[in-house]
């Protein structure tokens, strides 16, 4: 009977079931669900982000010659759409971050407390740890869209040859971006918004690195008491590399935050 309950202490199988089933939900929902839940929620909406893609590169050149900073009613309702299509996928990414996280945290605790199958426990520790790490990422890309959802638009406009009347919009853009004087009111809320997703993630980064500095610093001082050291100390090490990451994210968002109008001009000139 003390086998099992040794076994069941250590690795969790019920618990790590509900996980993997809550991490899998969560993986179809993040490719399934955004595109009609967005369109339920925005009132109306596209098929697919070639048909997002396809409307505002239609749409971009009569705002930009609108003389208005207000969006027309079509491209104000994509906006829309396309922030509650980021929404939905970062609360998809959110629940696959917690239950990735959630296996990982228990197969590293389950390593450490057990000497039976150690490299099973090791390869699906790291597995679990990557997924979440991916998880984390997509959270993260995807606040930054719902939040600045025109600028998570605009790499649209040139990741793709532009037709002759896209081509002369683009082109008044980079003329406009090298002359503010000849900005049209829409390069402004361009820019706005272009300052505004590099701030949401810069925040983000500058977040997630405190907590990983905060796991470093807690892991290290358990691989300092010599408390299961070879967890510890992998977790450790792991949680500085990310954090060191994540910092040099946070700066470099902060940096095109303070001068959108620079890193505007290196997307339309294809240097970003």
């Amino acid at each position: 009977m003390s086998a099992p309950a040794t076994r069941s202490a250590a690795v969790p199988g019920r618990t790590l079931a509900v996980l993997g089933a809550l991490g899998a939900l969560s993986v179809v929902a993040f490719v399934l669900a955004p595109a009609p839940v967005a369109a339920r929620t925005a009132g109306g909406g596209f098929g697919d982000e070639a048909a997002v893609r396809a409307a505002f590169r239609a749409a971009f050149t009569g705002y930009w010659n609108s003389g208005s900073r207000d969006l027309p009613p079509d491209t104000a309702h994509l906006v829309e759409f396309w922030s509650h299509y980021h929404l939905v996928k970062a609360l998809a990414a959110v629940a696959a971050l917690i239950a990735f996280a959630a296996t990982a945290v228990l197969v590293w605790q389950a390593l450490a407390r057990t000497g039976r199958h150690r490299a099973a426990l090791r390869t699906a520790g790291v597995l679990a740890t990557a997924l979440a790490a991916v998880a984390a990422v997509l959270t993260l890309a995807n606040v930054q869209g719902a939040l600045a959802p025109l600028a998570s638009l605009l790499p649209m406009l040139v990741d793709e040859p532009a037709d002759q009347a896209l081509a002369g919009t683009l082109a008044q853009v980079r003329s406009a971006l090298a002359d503010a004087a000849t900005a049209p009111p829409a390069l402004a809320v361009m820019v706005e918004d272009f300052a505004r997703y590099h701030r949401v993630l810069a925040v983000l980064a500058g977040g997630v690195a405190v907590a990983l500095i905060g796991a470093s610093i807690e892991s290290g001082r358990r691989f300092a008491a010599g408390r299961h050291r070879p967890v510890t100390g992998t977790v450790a090490v792991s949680a500085t590399a990310a954090a060191l990451v994540a910092t040099v994210v946070a700066v470099a968002n902060t940096t095109n935050a303070a001068d959108p109008a620079a890193g505007l001009a290196a997307l339309f000139t294809g240097g970003w």
